[in-house]
């Protein structure tokens, strides 16, 4: 920009706008094509999504969006003065809308105490090997991977977690396209396209996103991979689909209608948590047969109890489903906790106990009906 560039007028239409326009019919015309294209993506960029990303990414790259006045702002910073950071907001973005499509899965691990290795250079290094391989793409296609932090805000309890995420890049098949090359003439142009992998680590609830095309399959095999590597002393995890639970249907102690075909000797709710509008958390565990965690709370706290008086909100519970021994199998207890606004710790049994789960949760109305798959078309 020249040097007393007004940058302090605003708004569509002033001088501002129209002293901008002269600098830029000033450059050469490539040139201008270049930043219009910049600004073009970066304006492509410019919505709420994308602002949510910035402050999960930044923060742990130790950039401070403070004072900055809204995500066009951010934006423009950030191509700026953190390229990478610009890349990485971008991606998480991406990311972020495919959550819950049809090119995504999560994973649960057991809460076996054991910690993941994700520090690991080695660990790092195989696991991506192995990425690649799973792709199936020749040896001398380019690849990269991009290790980062990013926090997670809940959107009830504003608790903060961090997330240990990657995204692997290789060069996919190559495309072409028609331009006016150097000749000034038309011409094929071949370049080649970049596929990317999401990866994003939850330790703290166990949890594996994968983000891919391919289908199930693949990401099964993502996530056999991340197993191998990063827990190898655990067992390999369970796809653990995204649905919204309905955590206030407890609010009153329910009912848990159960029918002789569904196999279900008994079910309980053993543990509640309540987040306080104050900001104050509260859990309450079941002890003892003598009585359910319902009529504790209301002999303990009466109107008082957080299930009755205001400003409390269900935000996650433990139920303990009971099946009866049935075709040579044991009495045995399934263990499901869901958390608001959409974890459902299904039990790493077998896929037929997942399901019977699943299908019992949803009869009972804690999760929603699942939605319609998606997927997503990203802006070129």
């Amino acid at each position: 920009m020249p040097e007393g560039f007004d940058w302090n007028s605003a708004g569509r239409g002033t001088a501002f706008v129209a002293d901008l326009n002269t600098v830029i019919d000033d450059l050469p015309a490539r040139q201008q094509d270049r930043l219009k294209a910049e600004l073009d993506h970066l304006a492509s960029l410019t919505n709420d999504a994308v602002m949510v990303s910035a402050e999960q990414v930044c923060p742990m790259m130790g950039i401070d969006l403070e004072g900055l006045e809204g995500v066009q702002d951010v934006l423009l910073m950030l191509a700026l003065d953190f390229p990478h950071a610009f890349e990485r907001v971008a991606v998480q973005a991406s990311l972020n809308r495919r959550t819950g499509g049809k090119n995504w899965s999560a994973f649960q691990f057991d809460d076996d105490g054991k910690a993941w290795a994700l520090d690991d250079d080695t660990a790092r290094r195989a696991f991506v090997a192995d990425a690649i391989a799973i792709l199936d793409l020749p040896a001398h296609r380019k690849r990269e991977a991009d290790w980062y932090r990013a926090v997670r805000v809940h959107p009830i309890t504003g608790e903060e977690t961090e997330i240990v995420q990657a995204t692997i890049y290789v060069e996919d098949r190559a495309a072409s396209e028609l331009t006016f090359g150097a000749s000034e003439g038309l011409e094929r142009q071949v370049f080649q396209r970049v596929l990317e992998v999401g990866i994003a680590c939850n330790p703290a609830e166990r949890i594996v996103e994968i983000c891919a095309a391919g289908g199930k399959k693949v990401r099964d095999e993502y996530a056999q991979a991340f197993s191998r590597h990063f827990a190898p002393g655990s067992e390999p995890p369970v796809e653990a689909p995204r649905r919204e639970v309905i955590l206030s249907t407890l609010r009153t102690e329910p009912a848990f209608a159960i029918e002789p075909a569904h196999g279900v000797e008994g079910v309980e709710v053993s543990s509640l948590d309540f987040f306080s509008t104050g900001g104050g958390f509260a859990r309450f565990e079941k002890r003892g047969d003598s009585e359910t965690i319902y009529q504790f709370l209301n002999r303990r706290f009466a109107q008082e109890s957080p299930l009755k008086a205001g400003g409390w909100q269900i935000v996650a519970a433990t139920l303990r489903i009971v099946m009866a021994a049935q075709n040579g199998k044991r009495r045995r207890t399934l263990t499901v906790t869901l958390r608001s606004p959409n974890t459902t710790t299904i039990p790493n049994k077998t896929e037929a106990d997942r399901q019977r789960v699943l299908n019992l949760l949803e009869r009972w109305n804690l999760i929603a009906p699942p939605s319609p798959e998606i997927d997503v078309i990203e802006d070129g």
